[in-house]
Order: structure tokens, then sequence, then C-alpha cells
């Protein structure tokens, strides 16, 4: 019998990441470090970016999403990972393992498309500049920051969909250290080629279209940098860019091998590890990048949380 009514499993072991005590210990401290650290820096880019008027732009909005986003995104694995280490109990139940991979899935692919958003906020900018704050009004940002978080969670309720159809009857042991799609499908006692086949492709359309997407954008953003004369003035503007389009990189390169593969059976010790790439060390570096690269974003962290002195002076 398919779906889940007739599981024989109400409870997955979430391996994560064994080793001997004193170790675990040093893991625990690790992530508990970047956990808090990630919600520090993602909490002062919205805080820097709602009270500093000179950020009152659609590229700093869009970092403002992006950073809401990822202090949800590394919410949803990272505490549970502690608690692992903490307790020992590695159990999640199926109904919560199901929430934390449809809400892991959503965010991941509500990025790929904010990521997509903000190459377009680019693309305006330096190839139409006359017409930027015609074209990227109050609304036009509203809409795209809504219709991205609307197509993310969207998608993820497809994918999620067909997995919850799958049976589970033994073994309940997850070789990862939080509920994601591969590893669930490798547990599946029914047949999960048609699982495995709308996971590959929706995954390909959430990846490859807002990939795409920014690939063009750029392809654009460079022409135009390459019109400019002045070498000075082509660094200025390649700046804005730089921060932007290393986070996709990194962003892109680790979700497309763990999710552009059609084949998901087998080992999974290698994408386990891979995943904390995209999933914890990706989301702890997005504001860093955005504050070393960002001349702009760097001089507002200055006025904001600086005590004393006149900042309003600062150039």
């Amino acid at each position: 019998m398919d779906g889940h009514l007739g599981n024989n499993i109400s409870v997955f072991i979430l391996i994560g990441f064994p080793t001997r005590p004193v170790l675990q210990s040093v893991l625990f401290t690790v992530f508990l470090i970047i956990y808090i650290l990630t919600l520090i820096e993602n909490v002062v880019i919205i805080i820097t970016v709602k009270i500093n008027i000179t950020l009152h732009k659609p590229m700093y909005y869009f970092l403002g999403s992006l950073s809401f986003l990822e202090i949800w995104y590394v919410t949803v694995t990272i505490p549970n990972l502690l608690n692992n280490f903490i307790t020992q109990d590695r159990k999640i139940y199926f109904f919560a393992c199901m929430a934390q991979l449809y809400i892991f899935i959503s965010l991941a692919c509500t990025e790929c498309f904010l990521l997509a958003v903000m190459a377009f906020d680019r693309y305006v900018a330096i190839c139409i500049p006359l017409r930027y704050t015609v074209i990227m009004s109050d609304t036009l940002c509203l809409y795209l920051t809504i219709v991205s978080w609307l197509l993310g969670f969207a998608i993820a309720m497809v994918k999620i969909v067909f997995i919850f159809r799958m049976s589970f009857c033994g073994p309940n042991i997850i070789n990862h250290f939080f509920c994601d799609v591969s590893p669930i499908l490798n547990l599946a006692c029914s047949d999960v080629s048609l699982a495995q086949f709308v996971d590959f492709i929706l995954g390909m359309i959430v990846t490859l279209v807002p990939l795409s997407l920014i690939l063009i954008s750029y392809f654009f953003i460079v022409w135009s940098i390459l019109k400019i004369s002045s070498s000075s003035g082509q660094t200025k503007t390649y700046s804005t860019c730089a921060s932007h389009l290393t986070i996709v990189v990194i962003f892109f390169s680790t979700t497309f091998f763990i999710y552009g593969r059609p084949n998901k059976i087998g080992p999974y010790d290698e994408n386990k590890y891979l995943s904390l790439l995209y999933s914890i060390v990706t989301p702890f570096l997005n504001p860093i990048i955005y504050c070393f690269r960002n001349a702009e974003v760097k001089k507002a962290l200055r006025k904001t949380f600086r005590f004393g002195g006149k900042t309003d002076t600062d150039s």
C-alpha cells in the first residue's frame, strides 16, 4: 500500500556526525558558534538596511530579504543538530521530518529565485540606469519578492507530495544531519522512480531557470561595463556586482552538484558533508561577503554601530 498511512515507520533516526564524545563536544561548539554568528550577521544586515536611508534602494531591499530568509534557513537544521549532539537522541518523528524537509526545500528554492531577482536589479541599474528608479519601483520590488517566496514554497509542495506518498517500512536510518530528499527516498520501500524523476525535473527548473536568468543578466552587465571608458568607472561598477556574483557561484555550484543528478540511490556520506556548504556555511559567509565586498554596506555598518561621533558627516 502506497502513502504514509501504510508506513510501518513513525520515527526516523538521523545519524548526523557520529564521533567520539570529545569530538562531539567540539562539533557542538563549532556549530553553535556558527549558528549564533549567522543569526547576528543577518540581523545586523536587516537592521542596517532598515535604518540607513542611503541603503533604501532595491539592491539592499533584496539583500535584507535574503538575510531574513537565511535566518530561517539555518534555524530549520542547526538547532535540531545541536540537540542531537547534546542528548544523543537522534530520533525525528515522520511528520516532523516531512515538515523540516518541506521548509528547507522551500527556502532553498526561494533563495534561487531571490538571487535571480537580485541579478535583474543589477542589470537594470547598470544597463538601463536612466530608467532604474521607474522600473525598480517599490511595488515591483515587493511583487518580485512575494513571487520568489510563492514559487519556492509551491515547487517544494509538489516535491513533498510525491515523497509523502511513499511507503517506508524499514530501515529507518537516515545517513544525514537533517531530512533531505535523497536520503529519505533511499529508505522508501515503494517504487521511487516517479518521485525521483519529479524531484530531478523540479530541481533542474529551480536551479537552471534562475541561473540562466542570472547569466543572461551578467552577460549584458559585462557588456555594459566594457563600454565604460575609465578603468575606475569599470572597477566601481564591477564592485556593486562582485558580492552577489560570489554568492551565486558558491550557492549554485553546491546545490547543483547535490540536486542536479538523476540517480539518487547510493551512499550519502559525500552528500552529507557537501550539504554543509550550502545549508550552513553559505548563510554564514553571505553577510561577510557583502560587508567586505560592498563599500556602501561597510560605510552604513560603521555609521549604524558607531557610538558617538558625527556620523552624518561621513563621506
